[in-house]
């Protein structure tokens, strides 16, 4: 390879704008420096390179340079960005994410929100456990207000563990929607993985952050 060819394959591995590292651009950019002095070394002195091809390749050398000298930057920048996302990220966890999931019941009421069709007159709520098991099923009043489930169940409570509550609406006495019911649920873990945002709640469910419709701070218990 000549150094008009390196300097050309520098460039054009310079330039790319996809499927090239800094790591690519300095090897090439190596290359290049030393195809270049060598050049110069070893040129007949009686037939110098000609001052044309000469400022050629060193405007390329020049462009080369700049180009490591970026790269190096939006990696720089990059790297700064990530961890800005990590210390936004940080200040999730310890919130409570209100999304359609599971939550982890410890003897303290879980916040459910309902949402109801407008056509639905009556409304039941059906709870299961971890293992898919209805535990309870019961006729709720018509609404989109918050409720608060205790977990109690007869004359005991439920064991701790994680929930479901699945909201049955009815029109005339025919189901009509049957959908899960979004909780408020306390994010112990916040973490970026595969170009998206995922949250670990209590009990460890993990969702989307696309999922979480609303962030508040924990609620104390009565």
């Amino acid at each position: 390879m000549d150094v008009t060819s390196a300097t050309t394959a520098a460039a054009t591995s310079a330039t790319k704008p996809q499927g090239n590292t800094a790591a690519e651009v300095s090897s090439d950019f190596e290359t290049f420096l030393k195809m270049l002095t060598v050049q110069m070394k070893n040129q007949d002195p009686l037939e110098p390179m000609a001052s044309e091809d000469l400022a050629v390749q060193l405007a390329t050398f020049s462009g080369v340079e700049q180009q490591v000298k970026t790269n190096e930057l939006l990696g720089s920048l990059g790297a700064q960005m990530n961890l800005m996302g990590m210390a936004q990220l940080s200040s999730w966890v310890g919130m409570e994410a209100r999304a359609p999931i599971a939550a982890y019941y410890d003897g303290q009421p879980i916040t459910l929100l309902p949402n109801p069709p407008a056509s639905a007159d009556s409304t039941i709520l059906v709870v299961k456990d971890e293992n898919d098991i209805e535990i309870e099923r019961k006729k709720i009043t018509v609404s989109d207000d918050p409720i608060a489930w205790s977990g109690v169940l007869g004359a005991s409570n439920a064991p701790e563990g994680l929930y479901s509550f699945t909201l049955e609406s009815y029109s005339n006495g025919a189901e009509i929607s049957s959908e899960q019911m979004e909780v408020y649920s306390r994010i112990i873990e916040a973490r970026g993985e595969a170009g998206q945002i995922l949250l670990v709640t209590e009990g460890g469910v993990e969702i989307s952050a696309d999922l979480v419709s609303a962030l508040r701070e924990p609620v104390d218990p009565v």
